[in-house]
């Protein structure tokens, strides 16, 4: 039996403001700036508990990506982000770096990160995930 993601919805209204990125990820506070999309995943109609998501791509301070390059255990991601539609234009085209410690550096409370790199710049992208 397949196994499927659940499915993300929202508005598809492409944001930029940064406030409601650091409020639920603090690690975020050094952004300089940000793209991203937000929804709730799972279908609507089925009662209970809903999951938000987050997806963005932020570039972050100078030097701060080198920062973590240099001192996180990172690797090059297998695949490239499952990030919603409407970033396509935002997300870095080259090689992209992954590991549970930059995962956990932009995980904070419910909310869960999948963090990815860029080998080469300053750009990070975030999958995120919570209630």
């Amino acid at each position: 039996m397949p196994s499927e993601s659940p499915t993300k919805s929202g508005t598809g209204e492409l944001r930029h403001d940064l406030e409601p990125l650091v409020s639920r990820i603090p690690a975020l506070s050094a952004v300089e700036e940000a793209t991203w999309l937000s929804g709730t995943l799972g279908d609507p109609g089925v009662p209970g508990p809903s999951l938000y998501w987050i997806d963005a791509v932020v570039v972050l301070s100078p030097g701060a990506a080198d920062g973590m390059r240099a001192s996180l255990d990172l690797e090059p991601a297998a695949e490239a982000p499952d990030a919603a539609d409407g970033l396509d234009g935002a997300l870095p085209d080259g090689d992209l770096l992954q590991g549970p410690a930059l995962d956990e550096a932009f995980s904070a409370g419910e909310w869960r990160t999948t963090a990815y790199l860029e080998a080469q710049g300053n750009r990070l992208v975030l999958l995120v995930v919570g209630e």
